[in-house]
């Protein structure tokens, strides 16, 4: 039997754990000390990261937040376990990407940043490389999404969208931890510098929304990402647990453990 690691053991986690049968992993969660979560049979859980190396997980899934990347997964790295991060927004910082980096060198193991609730990241590597590229990111929410955002500043949606902000990623990513991860995987593909980001509240939104349009010497592209959301948190779209699913399935295929 598998062990593999959690960080965090919300929604997204919950989803990531019910895709594989409950015979076939042994599930560690690393949660806050005091944290009260009913857990199913197979996932056990510790408060301390030492105790999660110690159980030798084959990999980790963070599934927390940007905070619990710096954390902790620079020592699991260092300790050789491979990691896979939904938090890609942790990387707008310069020294823990720096640290990151190191830490896989250090311990010869893999971090993984999976494409998360994305698709088309692969034109934007591509793209990459021309020096006038230009990549405009929005990501279009329904007003309940940002709700608590729009009362922080004393807007509503009842006469149409509502722009929340226009800016760059690292800000993006900054002002929106929870809720902006794709806007850095956009930014990470195709480099920060040539990315403009959007937050708009839109009451007209099916889905959350996920809008890149490029312009470069290699021609135009747009791509037009409309996602369910997660039935438990509006914010997050329901893809982003199977996009980790998915990393996490080719991750143990590489490792020879399917």
């Amino acid at each position: 039997m598998l062990t593999i690691g959690l960080i965090g053991y919300g929604a997204i986690a919950h989803e990531i754990v019910r895709a594989f049968p409950p015979d076939a992993v042994r599930w560690v969660a690393l949660l806050r000390e005091g944290a009260s979560r009913a857990l199913p049979a197979h996932v056990s859980a510790v408060t301390r990261l030492d105790a999660l190396i110690d159980a030798r997980p084959t990999a980790v899934v963070e599934a927390a937040s940007q905070q619990a990347v710096a954390a902790c997964v620079p020592a699991l790295l260092e300790a050789g376990i491979p990691a896979i991060i939904a938090s890609v927004g942790a990387l707008s910082d310069p020294a823990l990407a720096a640290r990151l980096t190191d830490a896989e060198r250090i311990g010869s193991a893999r971090l993984v940043l999976p494409s998360g609730a994305l698709g088309g990241l692969d034109y934007l590597r591509a793209i990459a490389v021309l020096p006038d590229a230009r990549v405009r990111y929005t990501s279009r929410k329904p007003p309940a999404a940002w709700a608590a955002e729009l009362a922080s500043v004393g807007r509503t949606t009842d006469n149409g969208a509502v722009t929340l902000f226009e800016g760059t990623p690292t800000e993006a990513a900054r002002r929106y931890p929870k809720n902006l991860n794709a806007a850095f995987a956009v930014a990470l593909a195709a480099g920060a510098d040539k990315v403009t980001v959007r937050v708009v509240a839109d009451p007209a939104a099916a889905g959350n929304t996920h809008e890149i349009e490029v312009e470069s010497a290699a021609g135009t592209a747009s791509f037009h990402l409309v996602n369910a959301p997660s039935p438990d948190n509006p914010k997050t779209s329901a893809l982003t647990a199977l996009s980790l699913v998915a990393a996490l399935r080719e991750l143990l295929d590489r490792e020879g453990h399917r």
